[in-house]
């Protein structure tokens, strides 16, 4: 009798977390779809590319923390370093660039250096990042960050990034029905809005 009530619970607690999943799901897609449409509403298409740039950076810097907790993947996440190097938006990409980030990039540097041990893994990556940002020439700052060849890299790098995913998963259903691979795969699909749509309107 026991095992018979474990056993209906365990499937009611299984099916409660797929409805839950579905309904998660279907609010994002709501959600983002009256946020686009504002977005373009608002400012028209810049002011969406805008915010697509944005999500795309955001999408991608939450995909590099996924990866340092401990849903780690087999993905080859050390991509998402230029991928936000080109999609990172104007305002912060500059912020970054300038004596805060040269600030940031030495102590990274120093502690590298001198102090490994004290120089956790999982600031490999934005550590690597900072310094990309500042030590750049400007021909990649700055004429390809603006160009297609930077939205190209961006479309690239999410293309490899989900088809390894999703070879990972053991196929494009599983990778939404995993424990952790929807948010790894919702975040890799938000790597890919922003180029492809950047790339059509440009």
């Amino acid at each position: 009798m026991g095992r018979i009530l474990m056993q209906y619970i365990s499937t009611k607690k299984d099916s409660i977390i797929a409805s839950s999943i579905d309904s998660d799901i279907n609010d994002f897609k709501v959600t983002a779809t009256k946020l686009l449409y504002n977005a373009t509403m608002l400012g028209g298409v810049g002011s969406s590319t805008s915010f697509l740039k944005g999500l795309a950076s955001f999408a991608a810097i939450y995909l590099l923390i996924l990866d340092r907790t401990n849903w780690r993947t087999n993905m080859l996440t050390s991509l998402l370093v230029p991928y936000i190097f080109f999609s990172l938006p104007g305002s912060i990409f500059h912020f970054f660039r300038g004596e805060i980030g040269k600030w940031i990039a030495s102590i990274a540097v120093v502690l590298r250096l001198f102090f490994p041990r004290h120089f956790p893994d999982w600031l490999e990556l934005p550590g690597s990042m900072i310094l990309l940002l500042v030590v750049a020439p400007d021909f990649f700052a700055i004429n390809m960050r603006n160009n297609w060849v930077g939205l190209a890299i961006d479309l690239a790098v999410g293309c490899y990034l989900l088809q390894e995913h999703i070879r990972a998963s053991g196929g494009f259903r599983n990778s939404f029905t995993q424990k952790h691979g929807i948010s790894n795969t919702l975040g890799i699909l938000l790597l890919l809005v922003y180029p492809t749509w950047a790339l059509v309107i440009s």
